[in-house]
């Protein structure tokens, strides 16, 4: 009988199953999607349950395809970094899950910079934003006191739907990370920033490691997916680091670029203590005595669903990029801020909102398309320049997620970075790096170069036109301008 893993990974649209054998070679994937509830303006948040429910439909079908075939020997997960959950002393649900890219939090991320100055970014790596778990408690407090009081456990997206799938309550160290509230040289729940900003220690949960065994799937799961008894769970990890695994990256002087709803770019570093002082992040890797450093734009595949859904409706994101190929390099001069929800790397600002910028009486749909795709593409090269800056030296950038999917992007991802491109066979890195989380969870592996050398596999390298690139550099420079100029606009804006 074949025994295969399963990687889950917890995303913000959907979630998404694979099945891999001992190969690497895989064997089925699945996806469901769930909503996210808009409330109030930069409000983003979800039912946790949607989440499970998806979770176990997901499992269903693969197993019904592989019933009597194979087993499955271990599970784990990639998930949703910093969105909060809280449950009750009876491990209920509390309210809605309060998201990673919620903007509500603004205020709160202020007053903890403010507040407590560069002891966040010394004990964390990170300043606070309002993408992060800390400010999400501390609106809490202020605006929904009742509920704050009856928290006994947070988490994050991924623990609880493991979760609801052992029992067992605990978060490893990558989501951890994400919260600002763990001291990132010490591995351990910090007491001072805990007590500074009255949250009581018991709402932490336990921390482990990602590949750490956590438990087997209870009997109800078992009845609902057709998962054997015996199948082992493994902890998992925060997206990024899941990812980063999943694309080969460790150790290595290649970065990560991932184009999902959001953006980030990522790259492996050999300790918490970087240049960067807090303008990127710092968070421990999935894989125990590893960290890295990344940056996000808020609204990358977001941005280019939005436009999609509003101006265009019927047509597919293949028709999008169709139609951006027909304009010129540069949009005919249209520039587009993807700054739809705010924006986190390099400018932390909640009050900052997209834009198109250089629309004339000659330009086209075609333009807009393409000055989506390119907008969100500068975003990204805001990022890199931080670790250009810092004279971190880049050979490679891996590129994951949506972006992936397109030739026609990938190539635009090159010529504007001016670096080499490297797309993996299956662009499903987070999805990849759980399976391969759980396969090192079962020893299948003596060790994670083993694992990548078999799992990872990279399609051609795609080069930069040296051409486009000198372009590309003089369009991206009147782009970061941009942020500066609609600034005070955007602040002047949200007093009215």
């Amino acid at each position: 009988m074949e025994r295969y893993v399963l990687g889950i990974d917890l995303g913000t649209s959907a979630v998404k199953v694979s099945c891999l054998d001992h190969s690497g070679k895989i064997i089925d994937q699945e996806k469901e999607n769930y909503p996210v509830y808009n409330s109030a303006e930069g409000f983003c948040e979800q039912n946790p349950n949607d989440w499970v429910q998806g979770t176990l439909e997901a499992i269903k079908k693969i197993m019904i395809k592989i019933r009597n075939l194979a087993k499955i020997d271990g599970i784990s997960f990639s998930g949703q970094m910093h969105s909060l959950v809280i449950l009750d002393k009876n491990k209920e649900i509390i309210r809605p899950a309060i998201l990673w890219n919620d903007g509500r939090t603004a205020t709160e991320a202020k007053y903890i910079n403010e507040n407590f100055g560069k002891k966040i970014v010394e004990i964390t790596g990170n300043k606070a934003t309002a993408g992060f778990t800390l400010p999400k408690l501390l609106w809490l407090q202020k605006n929904e006191p009742n509920n704050f009081a009856r928290i006994r456990y947070f988490m994050m997206p991924k623990d609880y739907v493991r979760y609801k799938m052992t029992g067992k309550i605990n978060t490893d160290y990558s989501d951890a990370t994400g919260t600002i509230m763990l001291d990132i040289a010490h591995d351990c729940w910090s007491n001072e920033i805990l007590n500074f900003f009255k949250v009581p220690r018991y709402y932490c949960p336990e921390l482990v490691n990602s590949t750490d065994f956590i438990g087997f799937p209870l009997h109800e799961v078992c009845g609902k997916t057709g998962l054997n008894q015996d199948a082992k769970i493994f902890a998992g990890g925060g997206d990024n680091a899941v990812a980063a695994i999943g694309s080969g990256i460790l150790n290595s002087q290649n970065i990560l670029c991932s184009i999902g709803t959001s953006g980030v770019v990522l790259a492996d570093e050999k300790s918490p203590h970087t240049p960067y002082e807090g303008t990127l992040q710092m968070e421990h890797h999935a894989i125990p005595e590893h960290f890295y450093s990344m940056g996000v734009t808020l609204a990358a595949g977001e941005s280019l669903s939005w436009f999609k859904n509003t101006f265009f409706p019927q047509k597919s994101f293949s028709d999008l990029l169709s139609m951006a190929q027909e304009s010129n390099l540069g949009a005919d001069k249209l520039f587009f801020t993807p700054y739809i929800n705010g924006e986190r790397t390099p400018y932390s600002d909640s009050f900052i909102r997209g834009s198109f910028t250089g629309i004339s009486n000659t330009s086209t749909k075609n333009d807009f398309c393409r000055a989506v795709i390119e907008g969100i593409t500068y975003s990204l090269q805001d990022l890199i320049s931080i670790y250009e800056q810092n004279n971190k030296t880049i050979y490679n950038i891996i590129s994951i997620g949506g972006g992936a999917k397109s030739k026609f992007w990938l190539k635009l991802q090159a010529d504007v970075f001016g670096k080499n491109i490297v797309a993996l066979k299956n662009e499903q890195g987070p999805g990849i790096g759980a399976a391969m989380i759980a396969a090192m969870g079962c020893r299948w592996f003596k060790d994670w170069n083993s694992c990548i050398n078999v799992f990872v596999k990279y399609n051609e390298i795609i080069a930069p036109d040296p051409h486009n690139t000198a372009l590309y550099q003089k369009y991206y420079h009147l782009y970061h301008k941009i942020y500066n100029s609609i600034a005070p606009l955007a602040r002047a804006a949200t007093r009215l």
